[in-house]
């Protein structure tokens, strides 16, 4: 049955409200405000680039390594508020969703989209680092964007999925929080795909397969140097390549599907 227009409006007039209202309770009561949506990964940048590139001497064959650390953690950064945020909505909007009647997935996709709206404050700060630290603007620049829309349909999957289980399972925040500091080291963030494949090749294809890292390895390639390695320029077989693409759309697809059966309940036991 055609959803009525007025209802489509009624519902993008609630997302962007719920955007607004998420993003100023973030920083509600804060001192800096609004600036620790730069301040935080950029807090993360400089204690592992002083503690990996200064003190263990990480990325010294990697063309512009302190850019390409920045767009590591801001990416990963992204990835585990968007998730973290989306996780948690349902249960943060418990009451809203016991007195109006609307549809589910708005609550989740606000989360989200306040995550989204800290990244692009962060991408600005990275490519203003990154004309300052010599990187030549080009066309691949361009590209960009579609490496953001991959990671975030991956975590807006995530989100879906794992915030229905957590309505009435409350441990799977916790269990995701320890799982995002355990990925962090399984993705190439920090380190080199190089120095990965100098021990075995196959691991760091496997690295590789991972939709995070390919997103990630792909925003290098596109932003700093080609010389980054990619799914594109290191695996071989064509259906290997696309394999993180189709992962992500799946568990967006698995993930709507789950939570639309189970957002009859949220009402009941968020």
């Amino acid at each position: 049955m055609k959803i009525p227009k007025v209802w489509n409006k009624k519902n993008r007039v609630l997302l962007r409200e719920l955007v607004k209202t998420d993003f100023k309770l973030r920083y509600q009561g804060s001192v800096l405000g609004y600036l620790w949506a730069l301040i935080r990964p950029l807090m993360m940048f400089a204690i592992l680039y002083v503690v990996f590139a200064k003190l263990l001497r990480f990325g010294g064959d990697i063309p512009h390594y302190p850019v390409y650390l920045l767009v590591g953690t801001s990416m990963w950064s992204f990835f585990a508020e968007c998730t973290s945020q989306g996780i948690q909505s349902i249960v943060l909007r418990g009451d809203l969703l016991r007195k109006i009647s609307f549809p589910k997935y708005i609550v989740v996709v606000s989360a989200t989209l306040t995550a989204v709206i800290n990244m692009l404050i962060n991408l600005v700060v990275i490519v203003v680092f990154a004309l300052i630290n010599g990187v030549t603007p080009s066309l691949s620049w361009l590209l960009v964007p579609l490496s953001l829309l991959e990671l975030y349909v991956l975590s807006l999957g995530i989100s879906f999925l794992l915030g229905a289980i957590n309505v009435k399972y409350r441990d799977v925040t916790s269990i995701w929080d320890v799982l995002v500091q355990a990925m962090f080291y399984a993705v190439p963030i920090i380190y080199p795909i190089s120095m990965v494949s100098a021990s075995s090749v196959l691991a760091s294809k496997i690295i590789l397969l991972n939709p995070i890292a390919q997103a990630i390895q792909d925003i290098r390639h596109n932003l700093i140097t080609a010389e980054t390695v990619t799914t594109w320029n290191y695996l071989n077989n064509p259906i290997v390549m696309v394999s993180p693409i189709i992962v992500e759309i799946a568990i967006l697809l698995i993930a709507a599907l789950f939570f639309r059966k189970k957002s009859k309940f949220f009402a009941e036991e968020a």
